[in-house]
């Protein structure tokens, strides 16, 4: 199962190259009467990001309509709701938004850093890593972040750093003996153990994992439009409460909407699996976020060097507003 979702992976990112000239042409267009909330990915409809379009899908259902604009790159999407193109976005814009002083702030906690050192069996620690060389999917995203955490927190530095996007691309490197130290996510951490167990193995790794795919928008559209933003987050909670308790949901929401009717039935069939696992890894945390794993998030990207610290000068309501959350908490709670 998690070599075809690895399969799907590959064939999904060439795809999100087509999307990403698509959506340029569709920003440049002259502007029109707005009736659905702007949505920027950074990603197209897969089995990683299925859950997140169901829960849009949901709140379509209690009225609030929306568009998808898919990009190859997650900067490109953060930028697309930064300049107005989009209303609402799904990534992770801690940086952009010290660096930018742009008014967004995050309102959902959607999936979490879950990712694993893998090496070479001739690196027995990671003490054996000091000044080799080592591989991340790009320069500033979560993988080098939690690489040079775990560098600092070990005493050493890598050698060449290399950037290979995407986990399935560096285990197909890592098998061809072209990397031989990388980051990888749960499924392709699942596939490399299983097609060379022999040869590779997992190294130590974050107990603590940040904030990854995060719900965000603009302060200024938030205002404007509280009960669109109040229908989507919580229907965003709403069904990571569900999965939480039945991962299988999920696949029974995709089926009955028909999405990813294209894909092929060794994907469909998988999803349930990737929704399982990854809801008992901690990847789809069901809370959709709080002030301590905001403190969490900050410290983390300080100490990356993503965020610029101390992460304790750092104030929460800067890159977070809970309103939305707590008024869904209400809704679904009670």
């Amino acid at each position: 199962m998690q070599s075809k979702l690895t399969a799907m992976s590959l064939s999904r990112r060439a795809v999100a190259g087509i999307f990403a000239v698509a959506s340029m042409a569709l920003f440049a267009a002259p502007a029109v009467a707005q009736t659905k909330v702007r949505v920027a990915i950074g990603d197209v409809l897969s089995t990683e990001t299925l859950s997140m379009i169901l829960a849009l899908e949901r709140a379509k259902e209690k009225g609030v309509d929306y568009q998808v604009t898919h990009f190859s790159k997650e900067d490109l999407a953060i930028q697309a709701v930064i300049n107005g193109q989009a209303d609402l976005g799904i990534g992770t814009p801690y940086a952009v938004i010290q660096k930018s002083k742009a008014p967004l702030r995050i309102v959902f906690q959607g999936t979490r850093l879950v990712f694993y050192p893998v090496a070479d069996k001739s690196y027995k620690t990671w003490k054996d890593l000091n000044g080799q060389p080592f591989a991340f999917h790009a320069r500033g995203t979560g993988t080098e972040a939690i690489g040079n955490i775990i560098a600092k927190r070990e005493g050493i530095q890598f050698g060449d750093r290399s950037y290979v996007p995407g986990s399935e691309n560096r285990i197909v490197g890592m098998m061809k003996g072209q990397i031989k130290a990388t980051i990888v996510d749960l499924a392709n951490k699942n596939v490399l153990m299983e097609k060379a167990g022999d040869k590779f193995h997992i190294l130590p790794g974050m107990t603590n994992p940040a904030s990854d795919e995060t719900v965000f928008a603009s302060t200024d559209w938030m205002s404007k439009n509280e009960k669109q933003v109040d229908t989507i987050i919580t229907e965003f909670y709403r069904l990571w409460k569900e999965m939480a308790a039945n991962p299988t949901i999920i696949e029974t929401e995709r089926a009955k909407r028909k999405l990813m009717a294209d894909q092929p039935k060794q994907i469909l069939d998988g999803i349930t699996g990737f929704y399982t696992v990854g809801t008992k890894e901690g990847v789809f945390a069901p809370s959709g976020g709080s002030p301590e794993i905001a403190k969490a998030d900050l410290e983390f990207y300080t100490e990356a060097g993503q965020l610029q610290g101390p992460a304790s000068d750092l104030k929460v309501e800067d890159f977070w507003s809970f309103g939305p959350l707590e008024r869904a908490r209400k809704a679904v709670d009670g």
